[in-house]
């Protein structure tokens, strides 16, 4: 289906709707200004912030340029898109996510993992920089995302539904495509990279957790806890996409280690293993388009 008609079908299909009237006019000011179709489409966590590197970079869309368009105000991120290739695989990537913590509506905050399914990407690609809950995980590891929790912050798909985006009550078995886990499982393996595997918990942040609260989510089965992926992981299931995700572990979280907790220190740790989450991440989507 061309553009043209997948912007009309979603026009009178949203018509009255304020949030998907707003994706819509996202949708239309990105479409106006980038013809390029993405089958991957990558969220650049912490860490990854230089990943443009690795992209033949055709176009850039800075997120001021899109009219309504929610703007990352976290140090490190720059806050725009990135349209190119990694090898022969077309991608378009998020240079700096938005967070709920930043005071945006959570619809807001997953607008741009859904105007990225609207420009025609198949696969979801998210990574994050994450606090290790696990007590045999350290700083600089990496985790596959097996499985999610996002209970503590609201789902995305609160509020009227739009049909032409996915179900009223969205199936959440397996929000995390199991053939992609052993994509990621198999590509690391072949770099000889360790990769760890749990469960992501999503806080609300933008305060790091109390040593009670860590307890909690050990308790509660995650592994590795962050202020963003899992809604957008929602989101992104609601609308068909394939998921697959990686965590890079930043930090101990509070109570696992005498040091007190800072967005410096996750900074330090994620700029330290970056060049080699950067390759990791380059592989995987190669083999994507194989």
């Amino acid at each position: 289906m061309s553009r043209a008609c997948e912007n009309w079908k979603l026009e009178a299909e949203g018509c009255g709707n304020p949030v998907y009237e707003k994706l819509l006019k996202c949708y239309r000011s990105v479409a106006e200004k980038v013809e390029f179709r993405p089958k991957v489409a990558l969220v650049l966590g912490s860490g990854l912030g230089n990943y443009a590197e690795r992209i033949r970079v055709v176009q850039t869309v800075d997120y001021h340029e899109i009219e309504g368009f929610p703007v990352s105000t976290v140090p490190g991120h720059k806050g725009r898109f990135l349209f190119g290739y990694v090898e022969e695989v077309p991608v378009v990537a998020m240079q700096g996510r938005v967070h709920y913590y930043e005071g945006y509506a959570m619809e807001d905050v997953v607008l741009p993992v859904r105007l990225m399914r609207l420009l025609g990407a198949e696969i979801l690609f998210l990574t994050n920089a994450a606090g290790g809950i696990n007590p045999e995980f350290a700083a600089g590891d990496f985790m596959l995302i097996k499985d999610q929790i996002a209970s503590f912050v609201p789902s995305p798909l609160i509020g009227p539904n739009l049909e032409s985006l996915g179900p009223r009550f969205c199936d959440m078995s397996e929000v995390y495509d199991k053939d992609l886990q052993e994509l990621l499982r198999r590509t690391a393996k072949s770099l000889e990279i360790t990769l760890r595997e749990g469960t992501y918990i999503q806080l609300t942040g933008p305060n790091f957790e109390t040593p009670a609260e860590v307890r909690m989510c050990r308790i509660l089965g995650a592994d590795a806890v962050g202020m963003s992926t899992a809604c957008e992981g929602i989101a992104a299931n609601h609308m068909g996409m394939r998921i697959c995700g990686i965590s890079c572990i930043s930090n101990l979280a509070c109570g696992l280690s005498d040091q007190p907790l800072s967005h410096q220190e996750v900074q330090e740790t994620a700029d330290r293993v970056g060049p080699l989450f950067e390759k990791l991440v380059t592989a995987a989507i190669i083999n994507m388009g194989k």
